[in-house]
């Protein structure tokens, strides 16, 4: 295929044919959040592995939650540069669909993990320029889908969830060439315009549906939801 020639990803966890956005709402940690977005349509729920996170969830309630979804809507572990027995209980314990890297694992790491543990990665590609966009070459047929967020703030002490957006024209031309999900300071309001810039082939949110740090707000899931679909039927 052209795209392989050109170095992108080819594998993917969503259909490259499909011309509808899929959506990831992420960073759920309780039980009304997931109901909310497994009843507005979410095509993934994120469960976040960081210390640093407001939106840090312990394997005990991971797996209690990941008992409701299962079957449901496809369940997202979020790590950052965790090693391998971090992964191995959050497998052990909360099995997965799709396991998220999010810190500066690089390509080696990456298939490393995915050989191992036998489960889809999606890999997070922090985008500040065109240059950042390009480092996703590197991860292809690695990755199974490379997710495009905001880099993070100077000083930060974690890689993502600060509402930040970039500017959507550094994935000029990636459509075309590989499958995405789109992240950083996505909203109600300004899904549907994401959508249409980038052609994204997937949304993930995460501050952009909470009341403040790491509270999801059902209301704002359901209207995220709702705009994605829209977008859809356009």
């Amino acid at each position: 295929m052209a795209e392989a020639a050109a170095g992108w990803p080819t594998r993917r966890i969503v259909l490259e044919a499909q011309m509808i956005a899929e959506a990831k709402i992420c960073g759920i940690t309780t039980r009304a959040a997931l109901e909310a977005a497994i009843a507005g349509g979410a095509d993934f729920v994120g469960l976040v592995f960081c210390a640093k996170s407001p939106r840090n969830i312990d394997i005990v309630e991971a797996k209690r939650l990941a008992r409701h979804a299962r079957g449901r809507v496809k369940i997202v572990a979020l790590t950052v540069d965790a090693d391998d027995a971090t992964l191995t209980r959050i497998i052990d314990e909360v099995s997965p669909d799709v396991l998220q890297l999010h810190g500066h694992e690089d390509p080696a790491r990456v298939k490393a993990i995915k050989e191992r543990f036998k489960t889809p990665i999606i890999k997070a590609i922090a985008v500040e320029t065109a240059d950042d966009v390009e480092k996703a070459r590197a991860y292809a047929g690695v990755a199974d889908l490379i997710l495009f967020d905001a880099k993070a703030p100077p000083g930060a002490g974690r890689p993502g969830g600060h509402g930040r957006t970039f500017d959507w024209r550094t994935l000029e031309g990636v459509a075309g060439r590989m499958p995405f999900m789109l992240s950083g300071g996505l909203g109600p309001e300004n899904v549907q315009d994401a959508i249409a810039q980038t052609r994204a082939t997937a949304v993930d949110v995460s501050s952009g549906v909470e009341s403040a740090p790491g509270i999801k707000d059902p209301e704002l899931i359901r209207r995220f939801l709702h705009a994605v679909k829209t977008a859809k039927q356009r």
